[in-house]
């Protein structure tokens, strides 16, 4: 079935702003033309598994569920609602992780289900392992789009209007569907200035498995469909596209679709200046030019793209949520981090420890964390949505800051400033001897006073957002259509960097997963399932493929995250993908609407544009 004629939705939303339809009466140029984007499967390390152990003594009788996941709180919640039993009879642990990227969000509940059930049918542990072909075969995958933007302009090439319709393919079953395209929606505009915009959003019901989280949850579809629209734009009104860019970004207090006043919008503005600068965009452009000239058989271009992502759940999500962390102080002077966040190789617990650390003012080799486990942490909700880091992380801060004002008193002194290792174990051990409570909580109450209206779609839909800029080189071979991206440069605005190390860990491999995305990835939809889930016949990008990616990390701290960090791990997804496309346009001088931009649909573009130029 395809998504693009089907008639039935599981979501519609729209977002207004201004006055559309009077803006475009009075536009100089009006600009349009639709762009698509095809499904991506999140080729995690391990495949979804898990053991599940029946209610015995020997666990409390407590029905118990481990295995590999993003979401425990999540399965507690399907295994009670499944067994019909309190949340408090079942317990969920996380074994180490390697990669989720949204694909271990919901389905691990699935899994866990059936797993749980036939534990309960036999009286023994069950382990269920999917194995590669069964994983890419049944579970969740990015939701394809198409999307078409109409776009209204002054004589100057400033922005006047937006009418952006956003349609998702949402599978057989709902999941998470509905919120990816409320992402989706709210980020439709980009970092743009516009008054007026109308923006249609809908997610049609199909006949493939399901689609659902993915890195970016729904982002990169709207930014490719509007940084390759811009590009079109571009050329359609005569103007450069940097300058295009340059002239529409939003500034510092600029505001949002949503209406939101952006206090440090003008990081999209740095970061375009601090790309260009990098990439040597302008003196990289004529070298090209010249390259291409001399050279008969492979042609160079350059691509850029502007994006933004907005940190933690959308609108009034987190208030709802109310996360809770804790830390625990044990004997001798430690401190145990306790919170539900996963750690998939982000390096969760390290930034925890750190942020932990240094809000005692102890070093790191004193702080504690571990995999979460139910039955042992309070839920800090879902690791998702680019919250953990900038969300848990401030909740961890504010648990630490609770045990250092109990220690503080209970030494006579002033909270707030760092501790030596020898006066904490002594105000630490005192305190537990004392019957102190060992366990101090925080739950999130929401800093930056946050208000959103979830119905009108009106207000501030994220507590803070991160600001990015790309370019991508590309080489593109005339005989085969083959791309080879030389080089990335990237500009990244994250609030602070809590570990820079991890932080460009994090960045460098969304760019290098969005250049997979935007090049080499296609799922085959036949008869309603995955026709090519295996990795022998699913694209992925190699380390061979994979460029010299150059970072540029900019941090304009957030006041409310912890030492300033906003989230980051889904900001590097959204704009690798448009670059790289921009870039073969640039070097072939063609239009690509479509993702991914496989060598034959270079050729057929390429095909086209020759024949325009014999016709001519």
């Amino acid at each position: 079935l395809d998504f693009e004629t089907a008639t039935t939705s599981f979501k519609e939303l729209a977002i207004h702003k201004g006055t559309p339809a009077e803006a475009f009466r009075h536009a100089d140029r009006i600009v349009g033309r639709t762009y698509r984007s095809g499904h991506q499967e999140q080729a995690y390390i391990e495949n979804n598994g898990v053991v599940a152990f029946p209610p015995d003594a020997a666990r409390g009788g407590l029905r118990e569920v481990r295995g590999s996941m993003q979401c425990p709180f999540y399965i507690v919640s399907a295994l009670a609602r499944l067994f019909g039993e309190p949340p408090e009879r079942i317990r969920v642990v996380q074994v180490t992780t390697g990669g989720g990227f949204g694909g271990k969000e919901e389905f691990p509940s699935m899994i866990s289900g059936h797993a749980a059930l036939l534990a309960e049918a036999c009286g023994r542990p069950v382990r269920m392992l999917y194995d590669r072909a069964e994983d890419m075969t049944a579970t969740t995958k990015r939701h394809p789009s198409r999307v078409t933007h109409r776009t209204a302009l002054d004589p100057d090439g400033r922005i006047l209007a937006m009418e952006i319709d956003v349609l998702l393919d949402g599978g057989a079953y709902t999941t998470l569907s509905p919120v990816v395209l409320s992402r989706a929606l709210l980020h439709a505009a980009g970092p743009y200035r516009c008054d007026h915009l109308r923006i249609t959003g809908r997610v049609a019901k199909t006949n493939t498995p399901p689609n659902g989280a993915f890195r970016g949850f729904g982002v990169p579809q709207v930014a490719f469909a509007l940084e390759r629209h811009l590009d079109h734009v571009a050329g359609q009104i005569g103007i450069d596209p940097v300058e295009l860019r340059r002239r529409n970004l939003l500034a510092d207090g600029g505001t949002t679709a949503t209406g939101q006043s952006v206090a440090d919008a003008g990081a999209s503005r740095e970061a375009l200046d601090a790309v260009l600068a990098r990439s040597q965009w302008a003196a990289t452009k004529q070298a090209h030019r010249a390259w291409n000239r001399k050279n008969a058989t492979k042609r160079r271009g350059l691509g850029l793209a502007c994006y933004f992502h907005g940190t933690g759940f959308t609108g009034s999500g987190e208030i709802r949520l109310a996360s809770v962390a804790a830390v625990e102080l044990l004997k001798g002077g430690y401190v145990r981090v306790r919170t539900s966040s996963t750690e998939m190789g982000q390096g969760t617990r390290t930034v925890f420890a750190q942020i932990v650390a240094e809000t005692l003012g102890l070093p790191c080799d004193r702080v504690e964390t571990f995999d979460p486990d139910t039955a042992l942490v309070p839920d800090s909700g879902p690791t998702v949505a680019s919250r953990t880091v900038a969300i848990v992380g401030r909740i961890v801060a504010d648990a630490a800051q609770a045990l250092d004002r109990a220690l503080a008193a209970q030494a006579g002194r002033e909270s707030g400033s760092p501790w030596s290792v020898r006066d904490f174990i002594r105000a630490g051990d005192a305190h537990l001897a004392a019957g102190g409570d060992p366990f101090f909580r925080a739950r999130f109450a929401n800093p930056s006073n946050q208000r959103f209206d979830d119905v009108s779609y009106v207000g501030e839909a994220y507590a803070a957002y991160a600001w990015a800029a790309t370019v991508v080189e590309v080489e593109v071979d005339l005989a085969s259509f083959e791309v080879a991206v030389r080089r990335v440069t990237s500009a990244q605005e994250i609030g602070r960097a809590i570990h820079p190390r991890f932080a460009e860990g994090q960045l460098e491999g969304g760019i290098a997963q969005a250049l997979g995305w935007g090049l080499f990835e296609e799922v085959v939809m036949r008869d309603g399932r995955m026709a090519n889930g295996q990795f022998t016949n699913y694209i992925l990008p190699t380390a061979i493929d994979t460029p010299p990616i150059d970072l540029v990390l900019l941090e304009r701290p957030w006041e409310h995250g912890p030492f300033g960090a906003k989230g980051i791990g889904e900001l590097p997804m959204d704009g690798g993908a448009p670059a790289a496309l921009n870039a073969i346009a640039d070097a072939l001088a063609i239009d690509l609407d479509r993702i991914p931009a496989s060598a034959e649909r270079i050729a057929k573009a390429w095909g086209a544009r020759s024949s325009a130029g014999r016709t001519t």
